[in-house]
C-alpha cells in the first residue's frame, strides 16, 4: 500500500510510505522518483555497509523498529529509508503505529521538505521508544515489589512461575527496544559524520539531539537490563529456596520414620524366644517405643533449628 504526504499526488509527494508494497506499486514509485527501492532482504541486512549507504544522490538507510503485536507483545520489523533532496521514501513490511502518528503530526505542522519529514519520523520513533522503556521500567518496579515486599508471606509456586514469565517478557521487550535504538544511533552518526559531497542536507543540531537522546535511552536500557537480570536471579533463588524447603521436609519425614520402622521391624520378627511376647505390657511398651523413637528426631531437628 502507498501512503503519500502531503496529499495523494505521487509526483508532488514529500514523503512516500510503502507498506507491504506490491510489484505494481514499486514500479510506479520507481518511475516517478527514479530511485532504487530496497526489498525486504536488503533492509534486513545487519552489517553497517548494507544498512548505511549513499547512492545516486540519496541516502539508503535501514534499521529495525519495534512494532506492537497482539496481546501487547513487541516484535522487530525492518524499515528502510531512502532520503533524497526531493522526496523521502520509507519501505516497511509491517504496520507501525509510529508512522501513522507521523502522518498526523506532519499534517499538523505543515511540513514541506523530505528532510523535515525524515527528522520528525526519527524524533517520534525515539519518543515512543522512551515511552516503551518507561512502561518496562514500571513493570520492573511492580515485579520488584511483588518479589521483595511483604516477605512475611511465602510466594507460591504458581506466583513464582508467573513472576518468572513476566520477567522474561520485560527482558525481551527491553532487548528489542535496544536493537531499535542502536539502529537509530548508527543512522544519526552516519548522517553527521559522512561528509558526502552532494548529499541531501540534514539539520545537524536536530540530528545531534536525536543521537544524544538515543545514547541516554541506551544507557537507561542497560540499567533496566541489569535490574531485570537481578529480578531473574532473585526469582530463581526463591524457587530454589522453595525446592530446598520441600527436600528438607521430605528428608525430615524420612529420618523421623526410620526409628519407628526399626522398632516395628524388631517386634514383627517371628522368633520363638522373645520375652516380650508373654509379657502383658509388651504391646504398650512397643507402641511407646515407636512413639518415642519418632519424637526424638523431631526434638533434635527443632533444637538444631532445621525446622
Amino acid at each position: 500500500m502507498i501512503y503519500t504526504f502531503p496529499g495523494a499526488d505521487l509526483p508532488g509527494a514529500v514523503w512516500i510510505d510503502l507498506c507491504e508494497p506490491t510489484e505494481e506499486e514499486l514500479a510506479r514509485v520507481r518511475t516517478v522518483t527514479g530511485l532504487r527501492i530496497p526489498d525486504l532482504n536488503q533492509i534486513s541486512e545487519i552489517e553497517s555497509s548494507s544498512r548505511l549507504a549513499f547512492e545516486n544522490g540519496a541516502y539508503y538507510l535501514s534499521t529495525p523498529l519495534v512494532a506492537l503485536r497482539d496481546q501487547g507483545h513487541l516484535v522487530l520489523t525492518a524499515v528502510g529509508f531512502v532520503l533524497s533532496a526531493r522526496v523521502l521514501l520509507t519501505v516497511r513490511f509491517a504496520s507501525l503505529l509510529t508512522f501513522d502518528a507521523a502522518r498526523d503530526t506532519l499534517r499538523a505542522q505543515q511540513v514541506r521538505t523530505p528532510e523535515e519529514a525524515f527528522l520528525r519520523i526519527l524524533e517520534l520513533v525515539v519518543d515512543r521508544s522512551a515511552d516503551k522503556l518507561e512502561r518496562a521500567g514500571t513493570e520492573c518496579d511492580d515485579l520488584s515489589g511483588g518479589v521483595f515486599r511483604d516477605r512475611g508471606r511465602t510466594l507460591r509456586s504458581g506466583e513464582l512461575r508467573a513472576t518468572l514469565a513476566r520477567v522474561g517478557v520485560v527482558a525481551d521487550h527491553a532487548s528489542r527496544i535496544r536493537d531499535a535504538l542502536l539502529g537509530l544511533g548508527r543512522i544519526a552518526s552516519y548522517l553527521l559524520e559522512s561528509g558526502i559531497v552532494g548529499a541531501p542536507s540534514v539539520n545537524a543540531a536536530r540530528m545531534k539531539a536525536i543521537r544524544a537522546d538515543v545514547a541516554s535511552l541506551t544507557d537507561y536500557e542497560a540499567h533496566l537490563s541489569g535490574k531485570v537480570q537481578f529480578l531473574l536471579d532473585a526469582t530463581l533463588g526463591f524457587i530454589n529456596i522453595e525446592q530446598n524447603e520441600i527436600v528438607k521436609t521430605l528428608t525430615i519425614a524420612s529420618v523421623v520414620g526410620i526409628p519407628p520402622v526399626l522398632v516395628a521391624g524388631i517386634y514383627g520378627m517371628n522368633f520363638r524366644v522373645m520375652p516380650e511376647l508373654s509379657w502383658p505390657l509388651g504391646y504398650p511398651m512397643a507402641i511407646a517405643l515407636i512413639i518415642v523413637s519418632a519424637l526424638l528426631p523431631l526434638v533434635w531437628f527443632k533444637r538444631r533449628k532445621w525446622m
